[in-house]
């Protein structure tokens, strides 16, 4: 008996002293995210149609000037890469020497140093039949990636899912690789990935972009992500920036990602639209120039065919933390989110997880319909990496309705699309279903609301 207590106890000196441990962030080599003459960074993205059109992006030591792309149709038999067609890149040299990088908080005039100088390679492969499996590698004509398969969006409105992400940002290469990896085991039939912004802590840091492509991997490769920056993709550049309080978009952005030009002009690649398979996706930059892309944001709401419409970007509209509010962007977007009727709008940046509603656009629309079983505009917060913010009280001051909250969890959706319905779940990084709501389209383009939450654990 004596030797029983003997074990409980040194058992339970073992568990306290693990549990009051200090972290300790990894070191990692010197030059660990220094480009070579393989490819590397390698990342699929939606530029135009998706059912006809993907670009691919990927970074090279400044020794390669030239890049290409190769590309057929996938067959099981491995001879269909001598059916492949080569298109020529746009080779980017990318150098900055000097005061770049991040910021030492605790000293603002204080910076970390980023000498980079290297190449990216961008190719969009057009005139792609939809619907069709292809397969594609990239390099210097030389030196090759593997190859590499994804699947061209079908034209018509068929149903198909995708993954939605909040802030990646800290301990990206430790926890979000878990969360991400976690998300293409959930949902393998994925058909891209949205990411609200705050891939990384600091905006200009190659060593934290390094991580967020090596926690990512593959699935960058294979799956297109359809990025918005948050605050954390804007910092100083150079010492000038620091004492004039100047943010400028990380530096890496436009050259390691191809994302649509059909937005403001000034902050392409940040703002912009795309139409997939019934469904209007609109990415706004939270960051700046607001106004600007309300007047862009009617003019692509009030010209859209789609059934459906699902918005994001970054800050809430509602905000989920404490010390929060983005007062703007509610009073120029909501109205018109409202009078155009999205459908979901998908955000990030406050580090916790709120998922609410707003009241119907028209409450009669529906004879006999129940008015709480209508609903308009559904707003989501999530976040998928590793730190973590306390939510504040709800959103009645808003006048909205918050259904679902939830903290200390990282995070990852899947969002499905079939004809009249969009099903929506929320799954832990451990996989156990946090959360789930539908959204049935009724014929005078209102939404029906089905609650879902109590099947979640």
């Amino acid at each position: 008996m004596k030797n029983l207590l003997l074990i409980i106890s040194i058992s339970l000196i073992s568990i306290s002293s693990f549990s009051q441990r200090v972290y300790k962030k990894p070191e990692f080599v010197k030059n660990w995210s220094k480009p070579t003459k393989h490819p590397d960074h390698i990342v699929l993205n939606f530029s135009d149609d998706p059912s006809t059109t993907i670009s691919v992006t990927w970074r090279t030591s400044k020794d390669v000037r030239l890049g290409y792309g190769e590309i057929a149709i996938a067959d099981p038999n491995p001879a269909f890469i001598s059916n492949a067609n080569t298109i020529k890149a746009v080779t980017t040299n990318f150098i900055l020497e000097g005061v770049v990088g991040v910021i030492d908080r605790k000293n603002p005039k204080k910076t970390t140093f980023n000498n980079l100088n290297h190449n990216y390679h961008s190719v969009t492969f057009k005139n792609l039949d939809p619907n069709t499996m292809y397969g594609y590698r990239v390099g210097d004509g030389k030196i090759w990636s593997e190859w590499i398969q994804f699947r061209t969006a079908k034209k018509k409105g068929e149903p198909f899912s995708f993954l939605y992400v909040g802030d990646a940002q800290n301990y990206v290469l430790e926890l979000w690789s878990r969360l991400i990896r976690e998300g293409y085991k959930k949902a393998p039939d994925a058909s891209f990935i949205i990411h609200a912004g705050d891939l990384i802590n600091d905006a200009h840091e190659e060593h934290q972009w390094h991580e967020w492509f090596m926690a990512g991997g593959w699935i960058h490769r294979s799956l297109p992500s359809m990025s918005v920056p948050g605050n954390h993709e804007y910092n100083p550049q150079v010492q000038e920036d620091i004492d004039k309080r100047i943010k400028r978009l990380s530096v890496q952005w436009n050259n390691q990602f191809t994302l649509p030009s059909n937005g403001v002009k000034g902050i392409e690649e940040t703002n912009y639209f795309l139409d997939y398979q019934g469904v209007r996706f609109v990415a706004l930059n939270s960051n700046m120039m607001i106004k600007e892309q309300a007047e862009w944001l009617d003019n692509v709401l009030k010209n859209n065919p789609n059934k459906w419409t699902i918005a994001t970007y970054h800050h809430p509209i509602f905000s989920a933390s404490r010390g929060r509010d983005n007062e703007e962007l509610r009073s120029l977007w909501k109205p018109l989110f409202d009078k155009y009727k999205v459908d979901l709008a998908l955000q990030g940046h406050d580090h916790t997880y709120t998922r609410g509603r707003v009241e119907p656009y028209e409450k009669n629309l529906l004879d006999g319909e129940n008015v709480q079983d209508l609903t308009g505009t559904v707003y989501v917060v999530s976040v998928s990496g590793g730190k973590m913010y306390k939510v504040k009280p709800g959103w009645e001051d808003y006048g909205a309705l918050r259904d679902k909250v939830g903290e200390n969890k990282q995070l990852f959706q899947v969002i499905s699309i079939d004809g009249d319905k969009l099903s929506y779940k929320s799954y832990t990084a451990t996989g156990e279903l946090f959360d789930a709501f539908d959204l049935v389209k009724n014929n005078n383009g209102s939404n029906s609301f089905v609650e879902r939450k109590n099947e979640a654990l």
